[in-house]
């Protein structure tokens, strides 16, 4: 980790000396200064028509998670262990287009596709940073949902103030270093010929395909950690759904067999969205990487499944309709 914080800040050029970019020079290689972002499409004619629906679709992001994290933060019937997930849940939801939209709008307004190279990394960074933290976070809620089916009556107990707050931080926690990890060492690669970025917006594989120096290790790190990382996170959220399907199927009352799916049946909707989409990008090696696919696939988690999970949440849960009625000040409706 003292690695990666070393060449990360270096980079930035928070040190008062570059190893690496020395290191380019002895070896009379170009140090690349700005990447350039490959447009949304290629056609002149829909680009008013991309940059009006994507910004529409970034503002009802913002607009609905903001909504609901203020609803959660608001009404007191909502200060439970499940909500306080989901306000990180909203938080993230809102921080992800946030990383790659506004850069995105302003290639479709103009002809500059140009992007700093620090820019281009912190880019990475932080949207690897939000990506990881969410996968951990959806693991996380799959076991509280666990924790709420099967042990009901021990739940106030188990999840407690103090054990929500420390799962809060270990999920942002694990998503910075992650994030570190591979940002540093894509980073730390060569760059000297090409600069355009095969991608909207500046990420993992897109970036190391233009690198002049071996890519073998950075992507043997990217493949195995987005592995175990999607595969824990699987694998948590998969022993706690076969648990609560079993005690749901097991519960005298049809109405409590309909609640407590409904409840389950959000966060599981969201899960499948995030997960199959994220770990379709990241868990595979750059010889199998599709630009056109990725895009549309990156489309889907960056920006709709951040808009669609308020809607998701909500739809099926009066606590969380009444809440942003009274929020909203509306007139109750649903």
């Amino acid at each position: 980790l003292l690695i990666n914080l070393f060449y990360f800040f270096s980079i930035l050029g928070i040190l008062p000396f570059n190893p690496i970019r020395k290191k380019m020079v002895k070896a009379n290689v170009t140090w690349m200064s700005d990447f350039y972002l490959t447009e949304l499409s290629g056609l002149p004619e829909v680009e008013i028509s991309l940059f009006v629906m994507v910004i529409l679709i970034y503002l009802i992001t913002l607009a609905g998670n903001g909504a609901l994290l203020l609803a959660i933060e608001t009404d007191d019937r909502l200060q439970t262990p499940m909500y306080f997930f989901l306000s990180n849940l909203s938080l993230l939801d809102m921080l992800c287009p946030t990383i790659t939209v506004p850069k995105m709008l302003q290639i479709l307004l103009s002809s500059d596709k140009r992007i700093s190279f620090v820019g281009c990394m912190l880019q990475v960074f932080f949207l690897i940073d939000v990506i990881s933290t969410e996968v951990f976070l959806l693991a996380v809620m799959a076991y509280d949902r666990y924790v709420a089916i099967c042990s009901p009556l021990h739940y106030a107990n188990i999840m407690n103030k103090r054990l929500c707050s420390q799962l809060t931080t270990v999920t942002w926690l694990l998503g910075f270093i992650n994030s570190m990890v591979h940002t540093s060492l894509t980073f730390s690669l060569s760059f000297c010929g090409q600069n355009k970025v095969n991608q909207y917006y500046c990420d993992l594989h897109p970036v190391m395909a233009l690198s002049c120096s071996s890519t073998f290790l950075p992507e043997l790190v990217v493949l195995l950690v987005a592995s175990a990382i999607g595969g824990a996170a699987f694998l948590v959220t998969l022993i706690s759904y076969v648990y609560i399907i079993s005690a749901i199927l097991h519960m005298p009352s049809s109405e409590g067999r309909h609640k407590a799916f409904s409840t389950c049946g959000s966060h599981l909707t969201v899960v499948c969205l995030f997960y199959g989409a994220a770990i379709s990008t990241y868990a595979r090696p750059a010889s199998t990487y599709s630009h056109t696919q990725v895009r549309i696939v990156s489309m889907l988690y960056g920006v709709v499944t951040p808009m669609l999970n308020p809607m998701i949440y909500s739809l099926r849960n009066k606590d969380v309709k009444r809440a942003l009625v009274k929020t909203l000040n509306l007139k109750e409706f649903l």
